[in-house]
């Protein structure tokens, strides 16, 4: 949508007014003004439409209509489907896939800090990347919840401080998203590629440049956007220099972790073909397609496909894809690095067992203090009898137990 500063002249007898699809300027009687169609309008074009132009006359009862009208210029339907309809349906779909990422990554977070054995460097990583996708989720819904929350928003005077804020928020966000993506594969390339480093210094530094580079360049953005484009919300980038400030970085981390991703994807082929490992070829493929199938969500290279695609790519596809895998990446993650992580399912299953003994045991000291709920020798019998299968279970489940199952070679 197009945004605007308003300005009122005192002679005017037109005021700025916003039909829904376009900002109309502040002009005297009998002054005409002419305007481009809305740019929305160009994602339903063929490469060969030319966009037209609209005017309004300003007379003594005010706007007239405007001529022509959108239907006729503006490719306004395009095989029958409204625009608004189109964006409503897009919006709907993001809506979804953040709202179901936030709850997956929220409930990952909580599992990844309830439990102190999952403390260490790489889920410390992974802890980072989920809180910047919860920020990413969040600082869509305050920008939507800003910009669109009313159909009938005049955006002519949507230009306050506020409203420049929750951009730069959410450009911060995006980026910083972008930027723990990256440190994700800088750690596991260097995991794969260095026997021994020191990983909590690593750690140090990738924790600035994954919220400390976003937070340099969303800066210098913000102070040349205010000296030299402050027009509107800030939602719009005309203006292609600036906006490279913040494009320019991420473009560079995205083709960064492509090529991180396929040098780990080479390491990975020589790893699972030493002899150490084991296994025909057929297991070594299988090997290989599953830890890229987890690397692809990783490492955001779905974002390279369009990063530097043609123009003429079908713009309507392009933003549902975009889009809507990329809402959804999140809930992908959580779910990858957390809720199908090995080492996460072992100690949920541990606190469950020693939660389910604990309240056997509450249950026998009840009993015990208060002996007319034990007086059936039946009942004492069989909760004895559920107590030693539940022990001897624990026992056959813990470490030493796993340990004295192993089979050696021969």
């Amino acid at each position: 949508l197009v945004s605007c500063v308003c300005v009122y002249p005192v002679s005017s007898v037109c005021p700025w007014m916003w039909d829904n699809l376009t900002c109309w300027e502040a002009v005297n009687v009998g002054e005409v003004v002419v305007v481009n169609c809305p740019e929305l309008f160009h994602d339903f074009m063929d490469p060969e439409d030319e966009m037209g132009r609209i005017s309004r006359n300003c007379t003594e009862e005010g706007w007239s209509e405007p001529f022509p009208h959108y239907v006729d210029v503006c490719f306004f339907f395009d095989n029958n489907t409204k625009p608004d309809t189109y964006f409503a349906s897009v919006k709907a779909l993001y809506t979804v896939g953040y709202s179901t990422s936030l709850v997956s990554l929220t409930t990952a977070m909580v599992i990844l800090c309830r439990f102190r054995k999952l403390h260490c460097t790489r889920n410390f990583i992974h802890m980072n990347l989920f809180v910047s996708f919860i920020l990413r989720a969040i600082s869509v819904f305050i920008k939507d919840g800003v910009l669109y929350a009313q159909e009938d928003s005049d955006h002519c005077f949507v230009h306050t401080v506020a409203c420049k804020a929750v951009m730069i928020f959410f450009h911060y966000c995006v980026m910083s998203n972008y930027f723990w993506l990256f440190i994700e594969g800088l750690y596991l390339f260097t995991l794969l590629v260095e026997t021994f480093f020191p990983e909590r210094r690593y750690f140090y530094w990738y924790t600035i440049v994954g919220w400390g580079t976003p937070t340099i360049c969303v800066t210098v953005w913000a102070v040349l956007r205010l000296h030299f484009h402050d027009t509107g919300c800030w939602d719009t980038n005309e203006n292609t220099a600036l906006w490279w400030v913040i494009k320019g970085p991420v473009v560079a981390s995205i083709m960064i972790n492509f090529v991180l991703f396929v040098g780990i994807i080479i390491i990975l082929v020589q790893k699972l073909q030493s002899p150490d490992i084991g296994g025909n070829e057929s297991s070594i493929y299988l090997r290989l397609a599953r830890s890229t199938l987890l690397l692809i969500p990783l490492f955001g290279i779905h974002y390279t496909v369009f990063a530097f695609s043609p123009e003429d790519v079908s713009k309507r596809e392009r933003l549902v894809f975009e889009l809507g895998l990329g809402s959804f990446q999140g809930f992908v993650v959580a779910v990858l690095y957390c809720f199908l992580n090995g080492e996460v399912q072992s100690e949920i299953k541990r606190k469950w067992r020693s939660w389910t003994v604990n309240r056997y045991f509450a249950v026998d000291l009840k009993q015990q203090r208060h002996p007319s709920l034990a007086s059936s020798g039946v009942n004492g019998g069989t909760q004895l009898s559920i107590l030693s299968k539940s022990s001897s279970q624990i026992r056959m489940s813990s470490p030493l137990a796993e340990n004295a199952n192993i089979s050696l070679p021969t």
